[in-house]
């Protein structure tokens, strides 16, 4: 360990900050992985997981912005922004590093507890912050500062890719169409970045982000991405338990799940609705017997739903057998004239049509596929098909890859198992783990 007093300092600020209330929710974030102080030429950075501060820049600062500085590095880790934002920091590193900051340095802008008298966390100079960000995830501060900098870093059109929103893709076994450019285009022209009207250099953050030590395989992504979820439940309970308040950037994260099923049969139904005609044809039956007579409905079909199945190899047969029982539910629910089945990992690897009785369909569903991830190839799939139908039903585990080409317009609806920070191209998304 290079400086032993300094050690002692960030530990400390992990104390502190564990025992308070307005901090107490990042208590398991900050036991994760390595928090080192060494010597180098560097302030503080994260991979993702692990911490690293350098020993002469701890040293220059007062306890609340030593503790400032612990807490921003587990912010980038909290919010996963090294996780799922490896395509922001190719597409434009300087964005995507202040894109970062803007986000974590609100939260710590927002806690004014004091310690002993003093503030309980504070920024070093010149850590960037704007207020108009209040609220914002990295993606959408992302998505705003490129655009305003028509392109990044000067030159381009500002073109967007992605979609604003919290979250992103998560990085699957697909192939990533573009973006090739490691070092971020913005490297390439201007190290200037305008942000209403202020003007940062590639040095203003006090911090960097390692998001090349970042990078992993999926089954890494999973199983990080399933650690920082404990812990953050964990600091949940503690933070709950001292009565601490939940910043809305993090909220989120730690919301009550929502009833799948029941959003699933609501989706089905407002898809479809409009479909009922009244007629006086014929009578409502359930009414003639107390002399009262009203038309009675007239069902049309239903045309045609399609559920697309993830059979990359992490969809269990308990995630199926789930979903494919309220599969059957439904479908017996809205008698659509058929059901198709796609099954789906780097491509379509085949379709099963079901029609008029649906009473066995969990039963009878063949998976095929297990290799990689590509959900574009639903998209692609279902238009060079020609394939019309109501509503599109995707069951993913939300680890597809990171730039989406979809231009499928069909009312969709992702049933997502695992990748809660997964930000689907269109549509609705929903959570379905227990």
């Amino acid at each position: 360990m290079m400086d032993d007093k300094q050690t002692v300092r960030v530990k400390r600020a992990h104390i502190t900050m564990m025992k308070h209330k307005d901090t107490a929710l990042y208590s398991g974030v900050m036991l994760m992985g390595k928090s080192e102080v060494t010597g180098g030429k560097f302030t503080a950075y994260t991979d993702g997981f692990n911490k690293k501060y350098c020993s002469d820049f701890i040293e220059k600062l007062p306890e609340p912005q030593v503790r400032g500085v612990v807490l921003h590095e587990n912010l980038h880790v909290l919010l996963k922004h090294l996780l799922f934002g490896i395509d922001m920091f190719k597409k434009n590193k300087m964005i995507a590093n202040l894109a970062a900051d803007f986000v974590v340095n609100q939260i710590i802008k927002d806690i004014t507890s004091q310690v002993n008298g003093e503030l309980l966390v504070d920024l070093p100079e010149g850590a960037v912050f704007d207020p108009m960000f209040k609220g914002w995830s990295m993606r959408e501060v992302f998505n705003y500062i490129y655009k305003e900098n028509s392109g990044g870093g000067g030159g381009g059109e500002g073109k967007e890719k992605g979609k604003g929103g919290d979250g992103q893709p998560c990085e699957g076994d697909g192939d990533d169409e573009g973006d090739d450019n490691e070092s971020g285009e913005g490297d390439k022209q201007s190290k200037k970045i305008k942000v209403n009207g202020k003007e940062y250099d590639a040095g203003d953050e006090f911090d960097e982000h390692d998001h090349e030590s970042a990078k992993k395989t999926p089954e890494e992504i999973k199983e990080t991405d399933e650690r920082i979820d404990r812990a953050i439940r964990e600091g949940g309970i503690l933070a709950g338990r001292m009565g601490g308040n939940i910043p809305r950037a993090i909220s989120d994260v730690l919301e009550a799940k929502i009833d799948w099923k029941a959003v699933l049969r609501e989706f089905v139904s407002s898809s479809t609705k409009g479909k009922d005609e009244f007629t006086w044809r014929k009578m409502n039956k359930r009414q003639l017997a107390n002399d009262i007579y009203l038309p009675s409905v007239e069902d049309e079909t239903v045309g045609e739903i399609i559920y697309a199945v993830d059979t990359s190899g992490s969809i269990s047969d308990e995630d199926l057998a789930k979903v494919a029982g309220e599969l059957a539910s439904l479908c017996e629910m809205c008698q659509p004239e058929r059901v198709r089945v796609l099954w789906w990992d780097t491509e379509v690897h085949g379709e099963q049509i079901f029609e008029g009785d649906y009473s066995n369909i969990a039963k009878m569903l063949k998976p095929v596929g297990g290799g990689g991830t590509k959900v574009s190839s639903v998209s692609n799939y279902i238009i060079k098909k020609g394939i019309t139908a109501e509503c599109l039903i995707v069951h993913t585990d939300g680890y597809v890859e990171s730039n989406i080409n979809w231009k499928l317009k069909l009312p969709t609806l992702w049933l997502v198992t695992m990748c809660r920070s997964f930000d689907p191209p269109s549509g609705k998304k929903v959570m379905i783990d227990e």
